[in-house]
Parts: structure tokens; C-alpha cells; sequence
């Protein structure tokens, strides 16, 4: 293979639109076709399920808003990697690129690619997860039962189309652009078509008992059945906390735009004007979504949905007996496209590090497509082995906690650029700045101090994976070395 040593840049292929497509494709993937239900397990009523999703689509989006100004300021791949790296410097930056590369962005892709052979499995049977193709019995349990590694037909359709989708990426931009772009549309017009049928098909009984005693918060269990005690104020808050990690999961990777800005066109308008209005979408449609669980569902058929898969129910309702087969169709287009758009975006992140001498050197090169081709398929291989494991869905749980720290420390750096750099060029400043950012900051603050007092097994374990990079960060330090020019590889 031959190599020549020359400067290569990204090619600048991605204009508002495709910006835009990214932010809603990335974020809309299984989640809020599932989560609902466990929200309502802890909030019990309509008023306060719809309150979280409100709440959580103001966080984004001030959260988007203010990512504007570093955007526009540090117009560079990597995307949020930068910004900490700036404001902090490249230990506090490292951290949080290696979190994301050992679970935050792999973790979701696995959990994505695995959503979507579930429900291909509606259409397709011996998909299932059901279906073991291998298994292999590892020792025995405390109780004497047999330990057994196993491998689905679900995850070996999972791992193949995280492999399809890296490969396309690894071809250039532009195969990852039409197919973003091409999903997401689809995607927006069959939630839309979700909306306005469930609008029509709610059900005035339903939606005046759901919102009849609106406000009363208390727990609901697996079965819909209520919770003998109403919680007291302090349990209220952390339930509220408790119940925010799924719908604020289900409104991550907003912020993936910013990781691709080495291929954006007029990155310091397009990025923020990207974040702003993709947000604004995926949070109307959220919420609008929310109404029709709401208007065609009981809260305890929301809480007991089988699976938590109340989309499904709610389809059922709207749409008759071909309801499932809708939906499953729906999750698959979604997830397909939101995979997409992870697998695209986060190995600019690598690609950074590489070049900032924190990475494999490799990660730092493009090849002949101007891509980091070796960051995709590092990224390939990880998502493939969390999908193998069967963990993702508990390190999902475990990362909400870390998403929203680095999400508050990099709100955080727009006071400390401020002050270290007065003079710089802000094409675009923070909407309501310093009002809005402060708000933030303090809601997440908020979430995270309760989410350790009251949901510490996952959130904990969060934070381990966070201080794993510590050794790491200088082992890297240590053994990469960053080089002024790219590699270029056929």
C-alpha cells in the first residue's frame, strides 16, 4: 500500500440542511418509542410525564444554544472535545474524549444497532434475539446455575449494520450525507404522520382520567399498578431525576454536529443555526408524541406497556392490528439513520485526539476520501464488542450521569473564555448569555446531585469509567505522538 506525506484537509461538503439532518437523525433513534414507560413508573401521572419531556427539551435546548458561540468560535472537528480542550486544556478534554470512545458513542451505537434488529424481527422472525446461534457455558453461578455466553441472531444483525454503515462512511462524506439527509426525512414524515393520526385517534375518556388528577406524583409499578406511599418532597425530586435519564438519553447526540465541523460549510453560522433548530424539532416532536401515549393510553397501560414498548400499544390503538408492523417499520428507519449519524461523527472526535498526540497515531490520518478511516473502524470494532457483551443497556444507564458533566463543564467554559480570551473573534455570542448557560448549569447540577443520592448503582459506575482515563491519559501522553501533517492512504 502506498502512502504519501502531504497537508490534507476535509472536504467542506455538508451545508444547513445536512447540519440539521444530523442533529435530528443522531438524536431521534429507539428512545422515545420506549422510554416513556419507565418515566411514568416513577411520575405516575400525565402532567408530570409531559413536565419531564418539557424539561428536558429546555435543557437541550439551551444547552444548543449556548454550544453556538464555541462553535462559532472553534469552527474545527471534534466538536466538543475542542471546546473542553480550550477552556481546560487537554486533560480535562481527554477524559472526556475517552469516555465517549468507551462507551459514551460506542455504547449508543451498539444500543441502536441491537433496537434496530429487535424490531426487524417483527418482520422477520429467526432475527430474534431469541435465536441463539452460539452459546458457551463459562462456569456457574453463586446459586449452581450454568453461566453462559451467548450470541443472537439480534446482535449479529446489529453488528452488520454498524459494519455496512462504517463502511459507507469510510467511502467519504458524501455516502454518509444522502443517507442521513434520506432517513431523517423519512423519518420526520412518519413521525409527523404518528402525531397528526394520533391526535385524531385520542380518546376523550382517556385523555380526562389521565389528566384528572394530573399532578399527582407517585410510582407506579411493572404491572401499572400504583405505589402504596406518594412521595415526599426529597424522593419527588429524585424521582423526577431518576425518571430524566431515560428522555435525557433519548435527547443526546444532539451536540454530534459539532464533531464534523472540519466538513461543514460556513461552519460558525451552519453549526449553531444546526444545533438550534434541530433541537427545537426533535423536542416538538417529543413532547407532541408524549400527548398521544397520553390521549390514547391509561397511565397504567403506559407503566405496564409489555417490553416498554408503548409505542407499540399506542400504535395498536391508532392504527388497528397493522399498528405493530408500522411501528416496527418506523424504529428501524429511525434507528438506521441515527446510527448512521453517530457512526459519521464520532470518529472526528478520534481524529482530534490523534492529532493533539492523545490517540493512535492512525486515527489522526485520512485517507483517499479525506475521512479518518481507521478512527471509524476502531469505533467499529468497540461498538461490535458492546454488542456482543450484552452490557450496553447497563452502561447507557451508567452514562447519563457523565453526558450531562461534560455537558455543564463545557456550558461552564463559555464563563472562562470569556475571561481568558475577551478579544476573540464570536461570530455568534450565547443566546441570553450569561442568563440562560447559568440555568443550565444549575438544572444539571441538580440532576446529578440527585441522580447520585438516588440512583448511585448506575451513576457511580459512570464515573469509574470517567476515572479509568486518568492512567490512560498518561500512558497516552506518553507513547503518541502527534505529526504536523496527515498520511494519506489509499
Amino acid at each position: 500500500m502506498e502512502q504519501q506525506t502531504q497537508p490534507q484537509e476535509m472536504k467542506r461538503e455538508l451545508g444547513l440542511l445536512d447540519g440539521t439532518m444530523l442533529v435530528v437523525g443522531s438524536m431521534i433513534g429507539s428512545g422515545i418509542f420506549i422510554v416513556s414507560t419507565d418515566i411514568t413508573r416513577y411520575v405516575g401521572s400525565a402532567g408530570w410525564l409531559i413536565a419531564v419531556w418539557v424539561i428536558t427539551g429546555f435543557m437541550t435546548l439551551t444547552a444548543a444554544v449556548s454550544y453556538g458561540e464555541l462553535s462559532a468560535m472553534f469552527p474545527k472537528a471534534g466538536g466538543q472535545y475542542v471546546y473542553l480542550k480550550e477552556a481546560y486544556g487537554k486533560f480535562v478534554a481527554f477524559l472526556y474524549g475517552w469516555s465517549f470512545f468507551a462507551v459514551i458513542q460506542t455504547g449508543t451505537i451498539a444500543a441502536v444497532g441491537v433496537a434496530f434488529s429487535k424490531f426487524a424481527a417483527y418482520l422477520c422472525k429467526p432475527l430474534s434475539e431469541d435465536n441463539i446461534l452460539y452459546s458457551l457455558q463459562l462456569g456457574l453461578d453463586k446459586s449452581g446455575s450454568p453461566k453462559l455466553f451467548t450470541i443472537s441472531a439480534a446482535q449479529v444483525v446489529a453488528i452488520v449494520l454498524i459494519v455496512l454503515l462504517t463502511y459507507i462512511n469510510t467511502r467519504g462524506v458524501k455516502g454518509g450525507k444522502v443517507i442521513q439527509t434520506t432517513f431523517t426525512l423519512t423519518k420526520l414524515l412518519s413521525l409527523f404522520g404518528l402525531i397528526i393520526f394520533g391526535f385524531i385517534a385520542i380518546k376523550g375518556d382517556i385523555w380526562h382520567a389521565n389528566w384528572s388528577n394530573a399532578w399527582n406524583l407517585h410510582g407506579l409499578n411493572k404491572d401499572g399498578s400504583a405505589s402504596l406511599l406518594s412521595y415526599t418532597t426529597p424522593i419527588a425530586l429524585g424521582a423526577i431525576a431518576a425518571s430524566m435519564v431515560g428522555s435525557i438519553f433519548s435527547s443526546d447526540a444532539w451536540n454530534n454536529v459539532t464533531f464534523i465541523a472540519g466538513e461543514m460549510v460556513n461552519p460558525k453560522r451552519n453549526i449553531g443555526l444546526s444545533l438550534f433548530f434541530g433541537t427545537l424539532i426533535v423536542t416538538l416532536i417529543y413532547v407532541s408524541i408524549n400527548v398521544v401515549y397520553v390521549g390514547t393510553l391509561s397511565m397504567h397501560d403506559i407503566a405496564s406497556a409489555p417490553n416498554r414498548r408503548v409505542a407499540l400499544e399506542a400504535s395498536q390503538v391508532i392504527f388497528g392490528s397493522i399498528g405493530t408492523l408500522i411501528i416496527a417499520v418506523m424504529i428501524m428507519i429511525s434507528t438506521f439513520g441515527c446510527n448512521n449519524g453517530l457512526i459519521m461523527s464520532g470518529a472526528r472526535v478520534y481524529y482530534s485526539m490523534a492529532k493533539d498526540g492523545l490517540f493512535f497515531k492512525r486515527t489522526g490520518n485520512l485517507n483517499k476520501f479525506a475521512v479518518p478511516q481507521f478512527g471509524l473502524w476502531i469505533q467499529c470494532v468497540v461498538a461490535s464488542i458492546l454488542c456482543l457483551s450484552g452490557a450496553y443497556g447497563d452502561l447507557l444507564d451508567m452514562i447519563s450521569l457523565v453526558v450531562v458533566i461534560f455537558y455543564i463543564l463545557t456550558i461552564f467554559g463559555i464563563y472562562i473564555l470569556r475571561v481568558k480570551r475577551p478579544d476573540a473573534e464570536r461570530p455568534y455570542k450565547a443566546f441570553g448569555y450569561p442568563i440562560l448557560p447559568a440555568i443550565y448549569i444549575l438544572m444539571g447540577l441538580a440532576f446529578c446531585i440527585l441522580l447520585l443520592r438516588y440512583k448511585s448503582e448506575y451513576s457511580t459506575g459512570g464515573l469509574y469509567i470517567v476515572l479509568t482515563g486518568i492512567p490512560i491519559y498518561f500512558v497516552a501522553k506518553k507513547y503518541f505522538k502527534n505529526d504536523e501533517e496527515i498520511t494519506v492512504t489509499d
